[in-house]
């Protein structure tokens, strides 16, 4: 088991910044790959952003890309997730996922492991 607690979440309004916290358990975080997806009301959780330092990559939606920046500090155990400018449309609860896989996936399944969310919400 990953524990993993996501925080920083909030209400902002558009063109506002918000920045995610993931904190991990575990001796090997470093090796997981790590990331963020979220899930608007009767929508499917859909990927955000995801990192592997392992392989040195980093993915994005195209929704998030140029706005949003993906980060993680292996000494603290922690990943984040910096969100500029941002749309009403990124109103979501945003979750934390975990693998240890050295393949970066973009989908649910490529997972095992989860946070329990963070509330997100921009006004326009």
């Amino acid at each position: 088991q990953v524990p993993l607690v996501e925080s920083g979440g909030g209400l902002v309004q558009a063109g506002g910044s918000l920045r995610l916290s993931c904190a991990a358990s575990g001796r090997t975080f470093s090796r997981y790959a790590m990331g963020w997806f979220r899930q608007a009301p009767g929508k499917e959780r859909e990927f955000v952003a995801a990192l592997s330092w392992t392989i040195g990559r980093i993915l994005y939606a195209d929704s998030v890309k140029g706005r949003f920046t993906i980060s993680r500090d292996n000494a603290k155990n922690t990943v984040y997730l910096q969100m500029n400018s941002l749309k009403p449309e990124d109103t979501a609860v945003y979750y934390c996922a975990a693998d240890n896989s050295i393949r970066l996936g973009v989908g649910t399944a490529d997972y095992a492991y989860w946070g329990q969310g963070t509330q997100v919400t921009v006004s326009s």
